[in-house]
Protein backbone atom coordinates (compact mmCIF):
# COMPACT_ATOMS: atom_id res chain seq x y z
CA UNK A 1 0.00 0.00 0.00
CA UNK A 2 1.08 3.46 -0.69
CA UNK A 3 1.84 5.78 2.21
CA UNK A 4 -1.50 8.17 2.76
CA UNK A 5 -0.88 9.65 5.80
CA UNK A 6 -0.28 12.96 4.08
CA UNK A 7 -3.87 12.90 2.03
CA UNK A 8 -5.20 15.80 3.59
CA UNK A 9 -8.90 15.11 2.10
CA UNK A 10 -9.20 11.71 4.43
CA UNK A 11 -12.32 11.63 6.20
CA UNK A 12 -10.95 8.27 8.61
CA UNK A 13 -9.31 9.37 11.50
CA UNK A 14 -5.27 8.76 11.95
CA UNK A 15 -3.98 6.07 13.09
CA UNK A 16 -4.45 5.03 16.66
CA UNK A 17 -3.61 7.59 19.94
CA UNK A 18 -0.29 6.54 21.27
CA UNK A 19 -1.00 8.67 24.32
CA UNK A 20 -1.77 6.12 26.62
CA UNK A 21 1.95 4.48 25.86
CA UNK A 22 3.05 7.36 28.51
CA UNK A 23 1.14 6.52 31.59
CA UNK A 24 3.28 4.60 34.61
CA UNK A 25 1.90 1.67 35.78
CA UNK A 26 0.46 3.20 38.41
CA UNK A 27 -1.88 5.81 36.05
CA UNK A 28 -3.12 2.91 33.71
CA UNK A 29 -4.50 1.37 36.78
CA UNK A 30 -6.26 4.73 38.22
CA UNK A 31 -7.63 5.28 34.52
CA UNK A 32 -8.65 1.22 34.31
CA UNK A 33 -10.32 1.70 37.77
CA UNK A 34 -12.54 4.47 36.53
CA UNK A 35 -13.22 3.50 33.49
CA UNK A 36 -16.33 1.01 31.90
CA UNK A 37 -16.53 -0.93 28.75
CA UNK A 38 -19.61 -0.54 26.95
CA UNK A 39 -20.96 -2.14 23.51
CA UNK A 40 -22.92 -0.36 21.00
CA UNK A 41 -25.24 -1.90 18.49
CA UNK A 42 -24.91 -1.02 14.63
CA UNK A 43 -26.26 2.32 14.30
CA UNK A 44 -27.03 3.50 18.36
CA UNK A 45 -26.02 6.87 19.37
CA UNK A 46 -23.19 6.65 21.54
CA UNK A 47 -23.71 10.62 22.32
CA UNK A 48 -25.50 13.41 21.31
CA UNK A 49 -24.69 16.92 20.70
CA UNK A 50 -25.33 18.67 23.59
CA UNK A 51 -25.41 15.88 26.62
CA UNK A 52 -23.32 15.92 29.35
CA UNK A 53 -19.44 15.10 28.75
CA UNK A 54 -18.59 13.10 32.09
CA UNK A 55 -16.11 10.61 30.35
CA UNK A 56 -13.96 10.37 27.18
CA UNK A 57 -14.39 7.78 24.92
CA UNK A 58 -11.72 5.18 23.57
CA UNK A 59 -13.28 3.03 20.69
CA UNK A 60 -11.69 -0.38 21.59
CA UNK A 61 -13.34 -1.90 18.65
CA UNK A 62 -15.03 -1.10 16.10
CA UNK A 63 -16.24 2.13 13.66
CA UNK A 64 -18.08 5.32 14.27
CA UNK A 65 -19.13 8.50 12.19
CA UNK A 66 -18.49 11.54 14.35
CA UNK A 67 -21.41 13.95 13.13
CA UNK A 68 -23.70 17.28 13.20
CA UNK A 69 -27.71 17.28 11.84
CA UNK A 70 -30.23 19.97 11.37
CA UNK A 71 -33.06 17.76 11.45
CA UNK A 72 -32.99 17.32 7.48
CA UNK A 73 -29.07 17.39 6.51
CA UNK A 74 -26.66 15.63 8.01
CA UNK A 75 -22.47 16.13 7.86
CA UNK A 76 -20.31 13.51 8.87
CA UNK A 77 -17.36 15.77 10.28
CA UNK A 78 -15.04 12.43 10.44
CA UNK A 79 -14.72 8.40 10.68
CA UNK A 80 -13.45 7.11 13.94
CA UNK A 81 -11.66 3.47 13.69
CA UNK A 82 -10.41 1.32 16.97
CA UNK A 83 -7.82 2.91 19.05
CA UNK A 84 -9.12 6.65 18.88
CA UNK A 85 -10.21 8.87 21.78
CA UNK A 86 -13.60 10.92 21.42
CA UNK A 87 -14.94 13.52 23.23
CA UNK A 88 -11.20 15.81 23.69
CA UNK A 89 -12.93 18.90 23.12
CA UNK A 90 -14.48 18.50 26.70
CA UNK A 91 -10.87 18.54 28.28
CA UNK A 92 -11.47 22.07 27.59
CA UNK A 93 -12.11 24.54 30.47
CA UNK A 94 -15.54 25.47 30.32
CA UNK A 95 -16.61 23.09 28.35
CA UNK A 96 -18.84 19.84 29.40
CA UNK A 97 -20.77 18.84 26.43
CA UNK A 98 -20.06 17.37 23.57
CA UNK A 99 -20.24 19.49 20.27
CA UNK A 100 -21.84 16.75 17.99
CA UNK A 101 -23.29 12.98 17.53
CA UNK A 102 -21.84 9.93 17.37
CA UNK A 103 -23.54 7.12 15.87
CA UNK A 104 -21.77 3.28 15.47
CA UNK A 105 -21.57 2.23 11.77
CA UNK A 106 -20.48 -1.58 13.32
CA UNK A 107 -21.48 -3.38 16.85
CA UNK A 108 -18.69 -0.90 18.72
CA UNK A 109 -16.97 -1.67 21.71
CA UNK A 110 -16.27 1.52 23.89
CA UNK A 111 -13.96 1.99 26.96
CA UNK A 112 -15.67 5.10 28.98
CA UNK A 113 -13.00 7.04 30.74
CA UNK A 114 -14.10 9.39 34.23
CA UNK A 115 -12.99 12.52 32.55
CA UNK A 116 -11.98 13.88 36.03
CA UNK A 117 -9.85 11.19 36.16
CA UNK A 118 -8.78 11.80 32.76
CA UNK A 119 -7.46 15.60 33.50
CA UNK A 120 -5.92 14.23 36.55
CA UNK A 121 -3.90 12.31 35.03
CA UNK A 122 -3.50 14.81 32.10
CA UNK A 123 -2.30 17.54 34.62
CA UNK A 124 0.41 15.24 36.20
CA UNK A 125 2.13 13.42 32.97
CA UNK A 126 3.81 15.89 30.73
CA UNK A 127 4.69 13.23 27.89
CA UNK A 128 0.50 11.96 28.01
CA UNK A 129 -0.33 15.89 27.56
CA UNK A 130 2.04 16.35 24.52
CA UNK A 131 0.38 13.07 22.98
CA UNK A 132 -3.20 14.39 23.66
CA UNK A 133 -2.40 17.83 22.15
CA UNK A 134 -0.64 16.33 19.26
CA UNK A 135 -3.81 14.09 18.69
CA UNK A 136 -6.40 17.16 19.10
CA UNK A 137 -3.73 19.25 16.56
CA UNK A 138 -4.25 16.01 14.03
CA UNK A 139 -8.13 15.96 14.36
CA UNK A 140 -8.42 19.86 13.58
CA UNK A 141 -6.56 19.43 10.61
CA UNK A 142 -8.10 16.34 9.17
CA UNK A 143 -11.47 18.11 9.63
CA UNK A 144 -10.18 21.40 7.64
CA UNK A 145 -9.04 18.88 4.89
CA UNK A 146 -12.61 17.28 5.22
CA UNK A 147 -14.16 20.64 4.73
CA UNK A 148 -11.82 21.59 1.77
CA UNK A 149 -12.66 18.08 0.18
CA UNK A 150 -16.35 18.86 0.49
CA UNK A 151 -16.41 22.08 -0.73
CA UNK A 152 -14.06 22.07 -3.93
CA UNK A 153 -13.22 18.87 -4.93
CA UNK A 154 -16.11 17.63 -7.54
CA UNK A 155 -18.32 14.10 -7.05
CA UNK A 156 -15.34 11.82 -8.78
CA UNK A 157 -12.71 12.91 -6.59
CA UNK A 158 -15.13 12.76 -3.25
CA UNK A 159 -15.54 9.29 -3.92
CA UNK A 160 -12.29 8.43 -4.47
CA UNK A 161 -11.02 10.10 -1.43
CA UNK A 162 -13.94 7.65 0.33
CA UNK A 163 -12.71 4.63 -1.12
CA UNK A 164 -8.86 5.16 0.00
CA UNK A 165 -9.31 6.27 3.38
CA UNK A 166 -11.26 2.81 3.54
CA UNK A 167 -8.40 0.67 1.97
CA UNK A 168 -5.35 2.88 3.85
CA UNK A 169 -6.79 3.68 6.92
CA UNK A 170 -9.65 0.82 8.02
CA UNK A 171 -8.80 -2.21 6.25
CA UNK A 172 -5.12 -1.39 5.04
CA UNK A 173 -6.15 -3.75 2.16
CA UNK A 174 -7.05 -2.70 -1.30
CA UNK A 175 -9.66 -5.50 -1.10
CA UNK A 176 -12.25 -5.11 1.54
CA UNK A 177 -15.98 -5.45 2.83
CA UNK A 178 -18.11 -1.82 2.62
CA UNK A 179 -19.30 -1.66 6.65
CA UNK A 180 -21.38 0.80 5.54
CA UNK A 181 -24.41 1.57 2.68
CA UNK A 182 -24.90 3.87 -0.05
CA UNK A 183 -26.94 5.86 1.93
CA UNK A 184 -23.84 6.23 3.77
CA UNK A 185 -21.68 6.94 1.74
CA UNK A 186 -23.53 9.67 0.28
CA UNK A 187 -23.34 11.34 3.61
CA UNK A 188 -19.60 10.84 3.41
CA UNK A 189 -19.37 12.41 0.01
CA UNK A 190 -22.19 14.74 0.70
CA UNK A 191 -23.72 13.43 -2.69
CA UNK A 192 -27.26 12.16 -3.33
CA UNK A 193 -27.18 8.29 -3.40
CA UNK A 194 -28.20 8.14 -6.78
CA UNK A 195 -25.03 9.70 -7.72
CA UNK A 196 -22.72 7.32 -5.40
CA UNK A 197 -24.33 4.50 -7.39
CA UNK A 198 -23.53 6.22 -10.71
CA UNK A 199 -19.88 6.98 -9.69
CA UNK A 200 -18.91 3.47 -8.45
CA UNK A 201 -20.28 2.03 -11.53
CA UNK A 202 -18.37 4.18 -13.93
CA UNK A 203 -15.31 3.50 -12.03
CA UNK A 204 -15.86 -0.16 -12.33
CA UNK A 205 -16.91 0.60 -16.16
CA UNK A 206 -13.17 2.19 -15.98
CA UNK A 207 -11.57 -0.51 -14.06
CA UNK A 208 -10.52 1.76 -10.73
CA UNK A 209 -12.39 -0.70 -8.52
CA UNK A 210 -13.91 -4.30 -8.82
CA UNK A 211 -17.54 -4.79 -6.85
CA UNK A 212 -19.43 -7.53 -6.02
CA UNK A 213 -22.66 -6.70 -3.19
CA UNK A 214 -20.29 -4.85 -0.46
CA UNK A 215 -17.36 -6.23 -1.59
CA UNK A 216 -14.71 -3.95 -3.24
CA UNK A 217 -11.32 -4.16 -4.62
CA UNK A 218 -9.39 -1.30 -5.47
CA UNK A 219 -7.90 -2.52 -9.44
CA UNK A 220 -6.29 0.93 -10.55
CA UNK A 221 -4.76 2.24 -7.17
CA UNK A 222 -2.75 4.93 -8.75
CA UNK A 223 -5.58 6.10 -11.16
CA UNK A 224 -7.71 6.58 -7.94
CA UNK A 225 -4.70 8.74 -6.33
CA UNK A 226 -4.56 11.19 -9.53
CA UNK A 227 -8.34 11.21 -9.13
CA UNK A 228 -8.25 12.05 -5.51
CA UNK A 229 -5.81 14.86 -5.82
CA UNK A 230 -7.08 16.62 -8.89
CA UNK A 231 -11.09 16.07 -8.41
Amino acid sequence: MANKENFSGCTVSSPSCKCFEKLSKVEFELIESKSVYVTFKKGEILCKKGSISSHIMMIENGLVKVFLENGTNTLVLKVVTSGNLIGLSSIREGSNVFPYNVMAYIDTKVKQIDINTFHQVLSNNAAFAKEVIELLGSNSEQIHGRFFCLVYKQSYGRMADILLCMADRIFKNKEFELPVSRKDLAELTGLSSETVIRILKKFQDDGLIQMDGKSIKLIDYERLINISENG
